[in-house]
Formats: C-alpha cells, sequence, structure tokens
C-alpha cells in the first residue's frame, strides 16, 4: 500500500469518526430532553477520555452520557495514572474568574508592603477556617489583598458583615474582628451594604460553595484555609502565566 493511500485511507476514517460524533451527539440532544421533560439546557457535548462516554455541559454542572442518551451518569472521573480528578479540572476550568473582572469596589481591599501582588479571597466573618486564613495572611509580603464579604453561614453573618462594611475604616474593622475578635459598631440603619449582596450573587455565579475561597491572580482558584507557603507557591505560578 503506497504512502499516499495510506493517507486517504486516514482522511476517510476521520471523516467517519467525525460523522459519528456528530450523530451521537445528535442523539444524546434529542434523547435526553425527550426522555427527561426537566433535564436543563444542553450546553455542550463533547468526548470523554473514554471511549463511547461524553460529557454533557449544563453550565458549569457536568454529567456523563452514552452515544445514545440511553444512560446518564453523575459522578466524576479519575484519571488512576495520574490520580486527576478529570471532571474536577474541568470544572476549574469553567468557573476559572477573570480577575480583571472582578468588582473590587466590593472588597476590602488591604495593601501589605508594596501591594504589587495581587489576591482575593471570600470569606465569612463567622468562618472559622477564613479566620485562620486571614492570620496567615499577615505573613505575605508586596500584596493586596481583596476580601469579598461573603455571608453564607446564617443570619448573623449578614449582621456582622454590614457591620464591618460600614464602619469608618474598614479594612482596620475587618483584621479587627478577623484577627483579633474585636467587634464592630453597630452599622447605621442608613448605610448602603448592597456590596454584600453583589458578592453574594457573584460568588453564586462561580460556584463559590464554602469559604474561605482563594482566587489567584490567572483566575485558579483553592478552596479553604491553605497555608502562606501554598499561597506563595501558587501567586508565583500565576504570575509566570501573565
Amino acid at each position: 500500500m503506497t504512502s499516499s493511500t495510506l493517507r486517504r485511507s486516514a482522511a476517510a476514517l476521520l471523516i467517519l469518526l467525525a460523522g459519528a460524533a456528530v450523530a451521537d451527539e445528535a442523539a444524546i440532544r434529542k434523547n435526553l430532553p425527550e426522555r427527561l421533560p426537566s433535564f436543563p439546557k444542553i450546553d455542550e457535548i463533547s468526548k470523554t477520555p473514554i471511549p463511547g462516554l461524553y460529557e454533557v455541559r449544563l453550565g458549569t454542572d457536568l454529567v456523563y452520557s452514552d452515544e445514545t442518551g440511553n444512560h446518564l451518569i453523575q459522578g466524576v472521573i479519575i484519571d488512576t495514572r495520574s490520580k486527576t480528578d478529570l471532571t474536577q479540572a474541568r470544572i476549574d476550568k469553567l468557573t476559572a474568574i477573570d480577575f480583571a473582572s472582578l468588582p473590587l469596589k466590593n472588597a476590602v481591599v488591604i495593601k501589605q508592603g508594596s501591594g504589587a501582588r495581587k489576591l482575593a479571597v471570600f470569606a465569612d466573618p463567622n468562618c472559622g477556617y477564613c479566620k485562620r486564613l486571614e492570620r496567615d495572611l499577615l505573613a505575605l509580603k508586596d500584596v493586596t489583598i481583596y476580601n469579598f464579604i461573603y455571608p453564607i453561614l446564617g443570619p448573623d453573618s449578614n449582621v456582622k458583615s454590614k457591620d464591618i462594611w460600614c464602619a469608618k475604616d474598614v479594612a482596620k474593622a475587618w483584621r479587627a474582628w478577623m484577627v483579633d475578635g474585636q467587634l464592630p459598631s453597630k452599622a447605621a440603619a442608613s448605610c448602603d451594604s448592597s456590596a454584600i449582596e453583589q458578592n453574594v450573587e457573584m460568588g453564586r455565579k462561580y460556584k463559590v460553595q464554602g469559604t474561605p475561597a482563594v482566587v489567584f491572580e490567572d483566575g485558579t482558584r483553592a478552596p479553604g484555609a491553605i497555608p502562606a507557603a501554598q499561597i506563595e507557591s501558587r501567586m508565583a505560578a500565576a504570575a509566570k502565566k501573565s
């Protein structure tokens, strides 16, 4: 068989495979909504590394289907060779935050040193892990920290959030409570705390489901109270990407 014949055969095979993928996607788009009337709008269908299994993207949520839409799977795909959660990696990519688009006016801004580096944190004032993270953040040098007050732990979190946001010196009130446990003064009834409501809406949009949540300049995120050394490492990695 000549090389030109091999190339033609390979091209024909690729065309067949592409056609099969289009047919599979059409079947999934048709069968899932027909059989499951309350099924959400399908935004994208793409192949997974597993033959015959497709990723079905619903906004930033993921489910999986066979090529006919006869079976639906909810769960995660783990690559056992690299020990990577492929589903979470995909969700992280879908929910990555464009740092430049963050509404920084709605954040408690704390500048340490030159403030040249940037970091954003979603934090609830009643979150113990957020307080631990805040103490670790004190060790960071030359960074500007944008704390988005994110009250999701109950009614008292809303009260404390408003009291802090409405303080004369917001950054001082935030650190006083989160680090030293000093309660802020009660907010005036006339104080505009709509920024906090906007933070909650933004957090839901980006699926920030727990606090603290740290966002780096490259849009990557880290859940939980990660140590200062790990934050330094992630900030250095983010800086290389920019």
